[in-house]
């Protein structure tokens, strides 16, 4: 049975993830929340309706209202469960391929779901899942294809894009030549329209889902297209989406990459500078450059450092009551306006601030910091070990020494995929190198 990742269930379409199992799914998840209302939003993904279908016809069947979103990103998703006090339903596989798919849920007030919560869905969870009854509901979805007895409600994502100019003018965006990389997922049609009516120029690439080309060697996880697409247009900035549209990553004017630890640093300053940057900290992940680190003391902000994940961030930042966090990925949460990570909203945010600016966007980010050489390193596992950390600790004292006070060693498993990640910094890239192909030579020998 999957179980909760750091960011909902996530697994291969048709065999770990099925309709069968979203359907119990949302059963158990609908009895926890004592839901009344669910709204269902889903990326570009060819396996959306089907999974779109089998959790409404199993929400429908317990007498829940539900309204579909359709297409639509996942802080749209959220924003719908804040702006109507529903549970939301967000079908996405984020930045995985195609053929995976996935699902996060957000409570009442679009909140990612507490630890409890999620114990308490898995156990209800296995329940369904043991019954007679969901094999026969499953047969009775495959013989109703992808029909829906849920309602479809547009308004919701037209509230969110309404949300995020709410205090912009019309032309606040208008000195601006914007390239957007769409990631042929959920951002495809939103993205150019609010910029456009920001009054930017605005070029776009991967904005034409056919269902499996999805993050295809295009968006966040693969902004190189980008960077070509940027100095060839020459626009001031480029920003590419992830598929569900909950993170950025940014490409500035030479066209270069600008990761999610500049675009917070960027963020924090300023911030920090207007009034705005509660309680004078920032929360971020123990994946963040130490260059980050470094920038943040020199500024006076202070840092609250939390493990992997965005919902690590969310909790940080709640209970430190602050209103910036976020990831490297680009994961970026401004909790003042939203619940959750936000990439349209931190590009907007960004392209504002650049259009104020007497910078351009390649001054501004590395004015903000200045990163340390850092080597990832994904390494897909036969079996996936929680404790990977311990089981290479003489490995990683090892690295460590070598590097001293001048680097970090980070080993961790996946919480979405059988991988195990390795990040290595060194104030020398080489170094860097060196050290992480021993740790994923390691590794490999013993796990892969």
């Amino acid at each position: 049975m999957l179980k909760f990742g750091t960011d909902g269930v996530r697994g291969e379409f048709g065999t770990e993830l099925t309709t069968s199992y979203v359907a119990a799914l949302a059963r158990a998840a609908a009895k926890v929340l004592q839901c009344k209302l669910v709204v269902i939003g889903r990326d570009t993904r060819e396996s959306g309706p089907a999974l779109e279908a089998a959790i409404s016809q199993s929400l429908s069947s317990l007498g829940i209202e539900v309204h579909l979103m359709g297409v639509a990103p996942t802080p749209a998703i959220a924003f719908a469960a804040v702006s109507s006090e529903a549970v939301s339903f967000a079908i996405t596989a984020s930045h995985n391929p195609y053929t995976d798919n996935g699902v996060k849920i957000f409570g009442r007030g679009g909140r990612k779901l507490t630890d409890e919560q999620e114990s308490r869905i898995e156990t209800e969870l296995e329940l369904e899942l043991s019954g007679d009854v969901n094999r026969a509901l499953d047969h009775q979805q495959s013989e109703a294809g992808s029909k829906s007895l849920a309602v479809s409600h547009p308004e919701y994502l037209e509230r969110y894009c309404a949300a995020l100019v709410a205090d912009m003018p019309k032309s606040a965006l208008a000195k601006l030549h914007i390239a957007l990389d769409c990631a042929n997922g959920a951002m495809s049609e939103v993205a150019s329209a609010v910029f456009t009516g920001l009054g930017a120029k605005v070029s776009v690439i991967h904005n034409s889902p056919n269902g499996k080309n999805i993050n295809h060697k295009c968006g966040a996880t693969e902004p190189s297209e980008l960077k070509a697409f940027v100095k060839k247009i020459n626009a001031d900035l480029g920003v590419a989406f992830d598929g569900d549209g909950d993170r950025l990553i940014a490409v500035d004017d030479s066209g270069s990459i600008v990761d999610g630890d500049h675009l917070i640093a960027i963020s924090a300053q300023d911030m920090k500078r207007n009034g705005t940057l509660r309680n004078n900290k920032v929360a971020v992940t123990v994946m963040t450059n130490i260059g980050f680190h470094q920038a943040m003391k020199q500024s006076e902000i202070e840092v609250v450092t939390t493990p992997v994940g965005d919902r690590s961030v969310l909790i940080a930042i709640q209970e430190n009551d602050l209103s910036l966090g976020g990831e490297q990925s680009g994961h970026i949460i401004y909790h003042d306006v939203a619940t959750t990570g936000d990439g349209l909203l931190a590009a907007i945010r960004l392209s504002a601030l650049i259009a104020n600016s007497s910078q351009v966007f390649s001054q501004l980010a590395s004015n903000a910091m200045t990163s340390f050489p850092q080597v990832l390193k994904n390494i897909r596992v036969a079996k996936l070990a929680e404790n990977v950390a311990q089981i290479f600790a003489t490995e990683i004292a090892a690295a460590e020494k070598i590097l001293g006070d001048n680097g970090r060693v980070l080993v961790r498993s996946s919480g979405t995929e059988p991988v195990v990640r390795v990040m290595v910094e060194a104030q020398e890239n080489h170094i860097a190198v060196s050290v992480a192909t021993t740790l994923v030579t390691a590794i490999t020998a013993r796990l892969g």
